[in-house]
């Protein structure tokens, strides 16, 4: 009897033993979960790696984890996509640079400029939807086709889209590039006058300064260029203190000369537009002293402006 009760105990503790062997063997044959791979990085990179990983607060332990950092980039985590998130300051910069690469005939650098923006600005639905627009169909360099027709003083028309969406036509005989608050400018003497209403430049009714990224179309066309330019107001300035020192001259300036404590300035303005801007940011230390109606224009504008703060 004893000896049957420590045979069958004998065969519980092989069975045991043959399982546990079993099991061990199983685990050393199953496919790992974890997979290494060995880095060649250049000489402090580790620690930086490791100051993004405490930055981000991953650890391992209390030590930070370039493993879990690695993990967290192929993730795309919430913590990861933060470290990457442009500012609104930066957004704005990159979106300047693009309209500027895409005005001087660059459209392949503005539209990685464009693709960055969207995979890491986290802009506004309105202002994504607009650039993914510009991604699908980029823009063509304008400034480029126009360059060439002035280089061959060739005439052309002018397919434009306005800011209310209406599709214009122009037959430019003259044009030029110009640059004004941080962008370019296409300035052109055109034949058609429709489109202007209420001129309040007639002198100027043949002058238009167009936005590269609103041309639709640009085709050469027959006729003569026009050798005397664009059309021209000429407009007297005065400036006083500060700006008598300050002023610096401008590429359409016909006189300028310092009389007694006034800088008097005269300057042929193709668009009054950009002058009467120019002239807000003076503040009093700038006039228009004539032609009237430039005069008058700004006149208008400061009274708009009193209304508008119950002056």
């Amino acid at each position: 009897m004893r000896y049957s009760w420590l045979c069958n105990y004998n065969k519980i503790i092989v069975t045991s033993e043959i399982q546990f062997v079993k099991l061990v063997i199983t685990n050393l044959l199953m496919p790992r979960k974890k997979e290494t791979i060995t880095l060649s990085i250049p000489s402090g990179t580790k620690e930086q790696l490791e100051a993004i990983a405490l930055r981000l607060g991953i650890l391992w332990g209390k030590s930070p984890s370039i493993s879990g950092l690695l993990v967290a980039i192929a993730q795309q985590t919430p913590e990861v996509r933060k470290l990457f998130t442009l500012t609104p300051t930066q957004v704005e910069a990159l979106l300047q640079a693009t309209k500027i690469l895409t005005d001087s005939g660059q459209v392949g650098q503005a539209q990685t400029l464009l693709s960055m923006l969207l995979d890491q600005g986290e802009l506004a639905s309105p202002m994504s939807q607009s650039l993914s627009q510009l991604i699908e169909q980029p823009s063509l360099a304008w400034r480029t086709q126009v360059e060439a027709q002035i280089d061959k003083q060739q005439p052309f028309l002018v397919l434009y889209r306005n800011p209310q969406g209406e599709d214009l036509a122009y037959t430019a005989r003259y044009a030029e590039i110009s640059f004004e608050e941080k962008r370019f400018y296409l300035e052109i003497w055109c034949e058609e006058t429709d489109d202007i209403k209420n001129p309040g430049y007639p002198e100027l009714i043949h002058n238009r300064c167009l936005r590269f990224d609103r041309i639709q179309s640009i085709v050469p066309t027959h006729g003569q260029w026009r050798q005397q330019g664009l059309d021209y107001l000429k407009v007297y300035l005065h400036y006083h203190r500060g700006m008598v020192a300050a002023y610096e001259a401008r590429a359409r300036d016909i006189s300028n000369e310092v009389i007694g404590d006034v800088r008097q300035v005269v300057r042929r303005v193709s668009n009054p537009f950009w002058l009467i801007r120019e002239v807000f940011r003076y503040g009093k230390d700038c006039v228009i002293v004539s032609p009237e109606n430039v005069r008058s224009r700004f006149q208008q504008e400061l009274k708009s402006i009193y209304q508008n703060y119950d002056l």
